[in-house]
């Protein structure tokens, strides 16, 4: 195990240099704009982004904070449409619960937090490099050993108490979209656009879903990587209980077909 690790990220002393694609960055809307002065205010002032449980304060966020992963998840020329449906209450929810679900846990709770949120400026697409989170994880200073293995278990549980509500959301939309698929046949007078936004919203569901499902298996990984590192580096009893959470984790997305 430890010698794989090695391999994997060139060596205990530091993981290397990845290339990574970076997605598009996304312009920036008058409302974009305004929530970002809202952020910087925040932090020039001490107030910070973040209130309770980690949440981006009410006042810098709406409903569709989160709308623009349907379009980035189907990355397809149906994105630029002039209209789309309004996104439906349980569409909202899926976003918001996937989104932590994408996001590299060390990008939580940060100065910059905000603007993935907003899906502002570039990222790795469509996953960060697997040894990312083992680099983090090493060069970001604790006060000890024991300090660093209750991240990794921290962040691995988080992500295990997060598939739940997230699968239970997702059941719940790809259940709609059969019903919302099977109406258009129904529907008198059906404009090509209604058709074709439709079924692109259907698209976004369904590729935010597999995004989820693909980042699960990454962060599992990533979370391997960085455990296997650790053991080598600073032998500890701790990370038996690390390996626990993983297998656990483990054991959620595979229970959910994932």
């Amino acid at each position: 195990m430890a010698a794989a690790a090695l391999r994997r990220v060139g060596g205990a002393g530091g993981a290397r240099r990845v290339r990574e694609r970076r997605a598009p960055i996304a312009p920036m809307t008058g409302r974009l704009q305004r929530l970002l002065v809202l952020a910087a205010f925040g932090l020039l002032t001490g107030c910070g982004t973040y209130g309770d449980f980690g949440r981006v304060r009410p006042s810098l966020v709406n409903d569709d904070t989160h709308a623009w992963m349907g379009p980035a998840a189907a990355r397809g020329p149906a994105t630029n449409l002039a209209w789309k449906h309004q996104l439906t209450d349980e569409e909202r929810t899926l976003r918001d619960l996937a989104y932590p679900l994408i996001e590299p846990p060390y990008d939580r709770q940060q100065w910059y937090s905000v603007l993935g949120e907003l899906g502002v400026g570039s990222r790795p697409w469509p996953y960060p490099d697997r040894n990312a989170y083992a680099s983090r994880l090493f060069t970001t200073a604790y006060r000890s050993q024991t300090a660093r293995y209750n991240r990794l278990i921290e962040d691995i549980r988080n992500d295990v108490m997060r598939i739940d509500p997230f699968f239970s959301s997702a059941r719940y939309v790809t259940e709609m979209d059969r019903k919302r698929e099977k109406a258009l046949a129904y529907v008198s007078n059906l404009t090509a656009e209604e058709r074709d936004n439709t079924l692109q919203r259907i698209a976004e569901n369904r590729n935010i879903v597999r995004w989820v499902q693909g980042s699960l298996h990454e962060r599992t990984e990533s979370y391997r990587v960085a455990l296997e590192r650790m053991v080598i580096a600073a032998p500890s009893p701790v990370a038996v209980e690390a390996e626990r959470s993983l297998t656990l984790l483990q054991q959620r997305i595979t229970g959910y077909g994932a």
